[in-house]
């Protein structure tokens, strides 16, 4: 039976241009993912069944960082792509800006590296991170193997929208790719299985359907489809709200900064020529920022210019004063096993994690490459052979953790450390930062964490207690000399269970089903 005739029995009006006897790749005997005999389905013919028939082998719904390169990487494999987008203006967000050499090595499999070219992007080697003022360096290790070994590890920082213009042209330019603007508002099931076969959208004010063998949805942290196929729900810790600086003068160029002091952390990062993003975490409830005291104006004014480098101070101060703020929520998002029969969710929509650590992009980009090999022709020559996909789909689950276990767990736990609101955390935030001050391997491994370039969590979780236990000595250390006894008998105890207590959910989180 065929999508189209599945889909007339619980609908009545069907695509348009497109009637219960249409011809079909199915009507003749075969199936939409078949490989045809050589000569007999062109590439026109597939492009019109896409455009008119509106059939497909994979339906994606989101034209962004996910939707685009999973686009390109299945179009490249042969598989016929529809891709749907709401509007392909380019978008204007003030996070998604940095990817780090993991996402880097990631794009360059996908052989969408050139994405990063002509768009003013800025070559990011590392951070500086600054404790009340006091700066350590933590470059991106160069004895690390990239794609590339003989260059060193290099990220990128861009606006958001140039960089996903680029995505979507070369969706366009992707072989067995078509691009439609159509705003989708609901998922297509059969409703005897529920099997889903595609979407119901709206395109140009009209009502449409697209149906493809599988249906993959990447509508961002946002999604409007999330909450009926995936058990967990996003939690908010916080909204960076975000500046664009002009002319900014950086403490340590092409590297971003991260500024840690008693109030929650501040990220700058170079996004073009003449324009700095600086994100300001300001987690709910904050007195600072609350309306009686002035609002997020004057938590900028009072609050962060002082602790900001007295150099890019003029510049951030003109931005607040031009008034251009925007928020976007930090939000944590663990990951789910996903067995909807027709249905694949990436990207934001499935997973997320604080942007602390610029580690988006780089899951995004890594799930598409794990998700398209083991989707291949070579692993599944029938996307139409449910029991197949969704095998691949339970081994994706585990496979990807390579990828994004590490950034997840990382970004929630030193947003915890960086974001101190307790006398523990607060000595484990003093341990982090006195620790990188240690260099060599307390240094390079990790910022291999952070880079996506070391994917071991077992380096995490012995690098993230050897903080904890750092901290104690720091304490120790700090204290007057009658007050040691407590802190190593008492103190400590509490400081690594704040640590166990920290981490413990998001590993957790990690090795559920």
């Amino acid at each position: 039976m065929s999508m189209l005739t599945m889909f007339s029995d619980k609908y009545m009006t069907l695509p348009p241009g497109v009637n219960a006897t249409t011809p079909s790749l199915r009507a003749r005997g075969g199936s939409i993912n078949e490989t045809p005999a050589a000569g007999t389905y062109t590439d026109s013919l597939r492009e019109e069944r896409r455009r008119v028939h509106h059939e497909a082998d994979v339906v994606i719904v989101g034209a962004g960082i996910v939707g685009c390169a999973a686009a390109v990487a299945f179009g490249k494999q042969g598989r016929s792509v529809v891709l749907l987008e709401k509007s392909l203006k380019e978008p204007d967000r003030i996070v998604g800006e940095l990817l780090q050499p993991g996402g880097v090595n990631a794009l360059r499999q996908l052989g969408m590296e050139d994405c990063l070219e002509g768009i003013d992007a800025i070559p990011c080697y590392g951070y500086q991170v600054s404790y009340h003022n006091e700066p350590v360096h933590i470059p991106y290790p160069d004895n690390l193997l990239t794609e590339k070994p003989s260059k060193k590890p290099e990220g990128r920082s861009f606006h958001h929208g140039k960089f996903i213009s680029k995505l979507r042209a070369a969706a366009q330019a992707a072989p067995n790719v078509t691009v439609v603007e159509s705003t989708v508002t609901d998922i297509v099931k059969n409703g005897h299985t529920g099997q889903v076969l595609g979407v119901e959208c709206q395109t140009g004010g009209s009502k449409d359907y697209y149906f493809g063998a599988v249906t993959l949805i990447a509508d961002g942290y946002a999604s409007k489809f999330r909450k009926e196929y995936l058990s967990n729900t996003p939690q908010v810790r916080s909204k960076f709200w975000g500046l664009e600086m002009i002319d900014a003068e950086l403490p340590l160029p092409h590297h971003g900064h991260v500024i840690l002091t008693d109030a929650p952390p501040i990220l700058i990062y170079q996004i073009g020529t003449h324009e700095t993003r600086i994100l300001v975490d300001i987690p709910e409830g904050l007195p600072s920022a609350s309306v009686k005291a002035g609002g997020v104006k004057n938590h900028m004014l009072n609050v962060v210019v002082p602790n900001l480098p007295e150099c890019t101070r003029p510049s951030f101060i003109r931005a607040v004063e031009a008034g251009k703020l925007r928020s976007m929520p930090n939000s944590f998002l663990p990951p789910a096993t996903q067995q909807t029969p027709g249905l694949i969710m990436l990207g934001d929509a499935m997973n997320m994690r604080h942007p602390l650590t610029g580690g988006g992009m780089t899951v995004a980009f890594n799930d598409v490459v794990t998700l398209s090999t083991l989707l291949s022709p070579q692993a599944v020559p029938n996307l139409e052979d449910t029991d197949a996909v969704l095998a691949a789909l339970r081994r994706f689950h585990w496979a990807r953790k390579s990828g994004s276990s590490v950034i997840n767990i990382l970004a929630m736990a030193l947003y915890a450390l960086f974001a101190a609101n307790s006398t523990h955390l607060t000595a484990l935030k003093n341990g982090c930062f006195r620790y990188f001050q240690l260099g060599g391997k307390h240094i390079s491994e990790p910022a291999g964490l952070l880079s996506g370039l070391i994917r071991n969590p077992a380096v995490l979780v012995y690098h993230f207690f050897s903080v904890a236990l750092y901290g104690v000595f720091c304490r120790a250390r700090d204290v007057e000399v009658w007050k040691v006894p407590y802190v190593v008998f008492i103190e400590s105890f509490l400081i690594v269970w704040t640590a166990a207590r920290v981490i413990g959910p998001y590993i957790l989180a990690e090795v559920r089903r």
